[in-house]
């Protein structure tokens, strides 16, 4: 019997590759591709044995953030797998220890950018392996073509004594099997017309380094109220062709990936399905720009994530030019988020006062296993409909407020001269003509209303103990170039927080909702 018909191969492979994506979800290494196939009593030519290849090395400490390592691969090779490990030694307290990724580009060269990039894990698994027709999770399936391939070694840390690394990988021959066929996601779904869609743009698989399935992931999304999501596994593509089947007319799911450099992490929303950008730059290296004009040219958005995070490499240093919006807020409200929103809101003043266009915010909640909770927060958006290009274009246009949970609802306006604004518009009035600003709140028990311009608080007000309440402030184009709200659960303590104030701590509780800005223009009569 031809290898290519062996039905024997094809259930091992694939009954291997759902355990792999199994044992990551529950914390486990994932398994190897495959075991050797069974020989068939009818075969006239067996294939060759497999072939392995053992790659150990030495990297001190300032070595380069990526190491190639060639290998060469046959005429014949069905499958790739790879393990591979290195030393922690001990090292002083406070100094970072190893920590190393891996990835595989194949015989199409490493060149940035290029179309060599089959897959990467970082330092989520020690296995992986891929063929024609499957891949482990985070890797792609395709031809196994001879020719140079490269290990990727990714030395995130290094402790002083350096770092020994040691790769394994086998080659197992045979007939290819078949050509993997993708399923990716639909861009509509079933939409209410004009009107506020509620999605994630920051969620994590077994694809990189997340531990729910697609699957799991697409039923928290339900669960959470959402209408869209954007998978957003970091710095690979993998994912997109499994969400298909998931999507649906009540969930639009859209392809995207957490590009994460050494200088920060970006999410490319919106990407065409299958497409990979590439992460392996730094600031100084002034290949930002490209990577940006990529993902404009299909139509997608630039948002840095987590601009504040303190871990390493992941606080943002590329600038905020070319973004088209920014995560402000990013899972539980921490300090950090607190930096982040200060130094948006400080941008916006700058933009408006250069007559440049202002970045909206984001939120997204970054979930990458429980108990992280999707959705939370996430992205309340105007849109024309429940479409990729629509909900990309009310992102891009700041037409959107960010809520914790589905659980909160929010309507901001502003009024005057006979004309009203929402969140994301402009309101041209005469100078000194009256603008009533008004916000309606709901789902934010024993919260507190913050109304903000470019000369900081300049309103707050109590909710009812049900978390309910409408508040009006009156203000004109001449004292406020824009106007803001925060909805603001209690301080540990109970209190409500007070703003205008200084103190040792934060000056207020976790955030329950944000607003994109209403800009006011002095014009007009």
């Amino acid at each position: 019997m031809p290898a290519e018909a062996d039905p024997t191969r094809r259930t091992v492979l694939r009954t291997t590759l759902a355990a792999a994506a199994a044992a990551t979800a529950t914390g486990a290494a994932a398994l190897p591709l495959s075991t050797p196939t069974p020989a068939a009593a009818s075969s006239p030519s067996p294939s060759p044995s497999p072939k392995s290849l053992t790659l150990t090395g030495h990297l001190p400490t300032g070595c380069p953030d990526f190491v190639y390592l060639p290998v060469e691969v046959p005429e014949g090779v069905r499958e790739i797998a790879v393990t591979y490990g290195y030393d922690k030694p001990p090292v002083p307290a406070g100094t970072p220890g190893n920590s190393c990724d891996i990835g595989i580009f194949d015989e199409r060269g490493t060149d940035l950018g290029g179309e060599g990039f089959r897959g990467w894990s970082g330092g989520f698994r020690t296995e992986f392996g891929l063929a024609r027709d499957a891949a482990t999770p985070g890797y792609l399936p395709g031809p196994i073509n001879p020719g140079t391939w490269h290990i990727v070694l990714g030395p995130y840390q290094v402790a002083p004594q350096g770092l020994d690394y040691h790769v394994e990988v086998t080659l197992r021959f045979g007939e290819p099997g078949p050509a993997f066929t993708p399923h990716y996601p639909a861009e509509r779904a079933r939409g209410r017309g004009r009107a506020w869609y509620r999605g994630d743009c920051h969620l994590h698989t077994v694809h990189s380094d997340g531990r729910r399935l697609p699957e799991e992931v697409a039923a928290g999304a339900r669960a959470a109220g959402l209408d869209f999501i954007v998978s957003t596994d970091h710095n690979t593509s993998s994912s997109h062709a499994v969400w298909g089947p998931l999507a649906g007319p009540d969930l639009l799911i859209l392809p995207g990936e957490e590009i994460t450099t050494r200088n920060g992490h970006w999410l490319a929303l919106g990407l065409e399905a299958g497409e990979f950008v590439d992460w392996r730059y730094r600031s100084r290296d002034e290949e930002f720009p490209r990577f940006v004009r990529q993902v404009h040219r299909s139509g997608g958005l630039v948002v840095p994530a987590h601009p504040y995070c303190p871990y390493v490499a992941c606080q943002w240093k590329f600038g905020y030019e070319q973004a088209d919006a920014v995560e402000v807020w990013n899972g539980p409200w921490t300090y950090d988020d607190e930096s982040a929103v200060d130094t948006w809101d400080s941008q916006l003043a700058v933009a408006l006062r250069h007559g440049r266009s202002w970045t909206p915010a984001m939120g997204n909640s970054d979930a990458h296993s429980a108990p992280q909770v999707i959705g939370s927060p996430h992205n309340v958006v105007l849109a024309e409909d429940l479409t990729r290009d629509a909900i990309l274009d009310g992102l891009r246009d700041g037409r959107s407020w960010l809520a914790e949970s589905s659980a909160v609802h929010l309507e901001l306006t502003a009024t005057g001269h006979g004309r009203s604004a929402g969140i994301g518009e402009e309101l041209t009035v005469p100078a000194d003509a009256p603008v009533d600003v008004r916000l309606t709140v709901s789902g934010v028990p024993g919260g507190t209303v913050r109304l903000i311009t470019d000369e900081g608080q300049m309103h707050q007000e109590p909710l009812a103990a049900d978390g309910s309440g409408t508040i009006v402030w009156r203000t004109t184009a001449s004292l406020a170039a824009y106007v803001r709200a925060e909805v603001r659960h209690p301080k540990a303590d109970g209190t409500p927080g007070k703003g205008n104030s200084m103190g040792p701590d934060l000056p207020w509780g976790p955030m329950a909702a944000l607003t994109n800005p209403i800009v006011l223009s002095a014009g007009g009569r």
